[in-house]
């Protein structure tokens, strides 16, 4: 069998660690990658990453999306360039329309219908029209604050309440990230972005207790969430963002699921650029109410870039074997690291 034919769209942080994975993985291989970067266009992706080519066939950045889904072959393509819906579904549909596979990290993708039903409807039937599938997926949402969740619940006889805590670092992840959590900018700029609606903050809550919902067969009657700044006291300088002393360094992000008007999900996520720099020790924690009671903590958190990119590689297999159509991550297989061949588990 021939190796499995990856595409990457979009070659930021995010991108850029997908394909340092994939080159290490065995039966798989990148046949094209695309960005619209002028500075990276025609380089190597070898020689960005600064790995062995050894004896892989080069990859050269081509910023023409057209081009590559016509001339190159693919089994799938990972998205990384959106947080929602609405801004990745062109790209979305010109993929599946190629009968090409795609794994998206568009935030919003992980339970698209919580906010976009009639394009989630559209995705679907697109999906399937052509024989293949689409999913969104990434550490959160996609991970920690809702499939974990929904996968504890398996253990417990009844569930009165539901409370998700993820206290992390964005320092991984790209400028996209960064302005939607409105890093570096003051506070005056943070409180009017909320006021207008204009900054996005964390991108996930209604799909992450959407999806949570959906899998315990609950009928939510409400949904909200806050959003207040995390100011920084010192300066701080990741790989993609920079917050000086006295400007906004993240997010602290709180939503809530009602169910018969009162919080049956509630869900914390603070999250900030270098916030080890503040004492601010980063984890994940997940406390269920009922029968039993399960509490359980991670830490430090599961690192953020690492684990984003990790679900979108480890679930190609399983998008590829799926039945065609929009799913989740409710829909397919339980990720695994994948340590042998992604061949032998391509049916």
């Amino acid at each position: 069998m021939e190796n499995v034919k990856i595409l990457i769209w979009g070659f930021g942080a995010m991108g850029k660690g997908m394909a340092e994975m994939l080159s290490e993985k065995k039966g798989v291989e990148i046949t094209g990658v695309c960005d619209l970067n002028p500075n990276i266009i025609g380089k190597s992706i070898f020689d960005l990453l600064n790995i062995e080519k050894g004896s892989k066939k080069d990859v050269l950045i081509n910023n023409d999306i057209d081009y590559l889904l016509s001339n190159t072959e693919t089994d799938l393509v990972l998205l990384a360039t959106d947080s929602f819906t609405k801004k990745a579904y062109a790209k979305m549909v010109k993929v599946l329309e190629k009968g090409i596979n795609v794994i998206s990290t568009a935030e919003e993708m992980a339970f698209p219908k919580a906010q976009e039903p009639e394009l989630a409807k559209e995705l679907d039937k697109i999906a399937k029209d052509n024989g293949v599938t689409v999913l969104g997926t990434g550490i959160n949402p996609g991970f920690i604050m809702d499939l974990l969740v929904v996968a504890l619940t398996g253990t417990m006889k009844s569930v009165d309440f539901i409370e998700a805590n993820r206290v992390n670092s964005l320092s991984p992840f790209g400028p996209a990230v960064m302005e939607e959590q409105g890093v570096g900018i003051t506070v005056d700029q943070f409180n009017h972005g909320v006021e207008t609606g204009t900054l996005a903050g964390h991108v996930g809550f209604a799909e992450s207790i959407g999806m949570i919902a959906e899998a315990l067969g609950v009928k939510l009657d409400g949904f909200e969430q806050q959003m207040k700044p995390i100011v920084t006291s010192v300066d701080r300088k990741s790989p993609y963002g920079e917050a000086l002393k006295g400007n906004i360094a993240g997010v602290n992000m709180t939503g809530q699921g009602l169910v018969n008007g009162e919080v049956f999900i509630n869900m914390k996520h603070p999250q900030q650029i270098e916030p080890e720099m503040e004492g601010t020790n980063t984890g994940d924690y997940i406390n269920i109410k009922g029968v039993p009671e399960i509490n359980m903590a991670i830490t430090p958190e599961i690192d953020g870039g690492i684990g984003t990119i990790a679900m979108c590689v480890n679930m190609i297999p399983h998008v590829i074997n799926s039945r065609p159509g929009l799913k989740t991550m409710l829909d397919l297989p339980v990720p695994r690291a994948i340590l042998g061949d992604m061949r032998d588990l391509i049916e």
